[in-house]
């Protein structure tokens, strides 16, 4: 008989060897979802027997479908971004560590606001960037949009399970038309649009390529389509002196740089991430 740590530790062994990179925290993911309990549940548990023949089932059954490649979000259901829990699916892209970046300096900059403001979230997916700013600057009011229903659907249900559905609100939108009218003016855009070439799809990991929606990550021959679509297009629905924040790829910040000084934007500055990437872009509508 094996106590959960003996569980974890096996887990986390079988995914070390497997070449897993987060092999420690997606262990503690896996044996918290098959148990039906929390991290910090597991950590008063850990010298405890396990009994339950159920769950060590399901474990094993979970444990196949990782070293098969799919992804543990998707397994358990739920990522955290920016301190929340987020829903994902397949409809959907997995948060990434990175995305934080964009959320992290669109929060600053609303921060200097004293008076509600209007924000919209362009390529939303599960609806992570806008929620993590609802979460934070009370005062705004965000609209997130998207052209999946199925990705719109997790969005919804992400609002509903972080209580955020006071100050959000989620329409379906195509970035790469003109805006609808009613939709008004915004003082903030934020955008993370699929921005892989496509000629890379193919050589992505296997466990973006063939589990994540290629229509989230396909960012059409050089992987700047959106960016220009959305320039083109959405300017126009930011007030005057608003501004435009984009999460852009490796190599990509010079080429979305000068996208949107053609645009009219102004300005401009650069962000990176941990990694010391320049990952985001910003830009006030001149």
């Amino acid at each position: 008989m094996k106590t959960y740590n003996d569980i974890y530790l096996s887990a986390r062994r079988r995914l070390r060897a497997a070449g897993i990179e987060a092999y420690d925290l997606e262990a503690r993911l896996i044996v918290a979802y098959a148990s039906g309990k929390t991290r910090e549940e597991l950590l008063n548990l850990s010298r405890l027997y396990v009994t339950d023949n159920a769950m060590l089932k399901t474990l094993e059954e979970v444990m196949e479908r990782r070293l098969k490649g799919e992804p543990v979000a998707y397994i358990v259901g739920e990522w955290e971004f920016y301190g929340l829990p987020i829903i994902v699916n397949e409809s959907v892209m997995i948060p990434r560590v990175d995305t934080e970046l964009l959320a992290e300096q669109a929060i600053k900059l609303l921060k200097r606001r004293a008076m509600q403001t209007r924000v919209l979230d362009l390529c939303t997916g599960s609806g992570c960037v806008g929620l993590a700013i609802a979460a934070s600057s009370p005062r705004a009011r965000i609209v997130m949009a998207d052209s999946s229903e199925a990705a719109l659907a997790v969005c919804r249900a992400n609002m509903l399970k972080n209580r955020l559905s006071r100050n959000v609100t989620a329409i379906e939108v195509d970035v790469l038309e003109s805006p609808p009218t009613l939709l008004g003016s915004f003082d903030m855009i934020v955008c993370n649009p699929p921005y892989i070439p496509s000629k890379d799809i193919e050589s992505l990991d296997a466990s973006v390529r063939s589990y994540e929606p290629i229509a989230a990550l396909d960012g059409g021959p050089d992987g700047l389509y959106f960016f220009r679509a959305i320039v083109t297009n959405w300017a126009q629905s930011l007030n005057h002196g608003g501004c435009l924040l984009f999460e852009c790829g490796f190599g990509q910040s010079e080429a979305v740089r000068g996208i949107m000084l053609e645009g009219g934007f102004a300005s401009l500055k650069t962000h990176m991430d941990t990694q010391g990437v320049e990952r985001v872009l910003m830009g006030i509508r001149s």
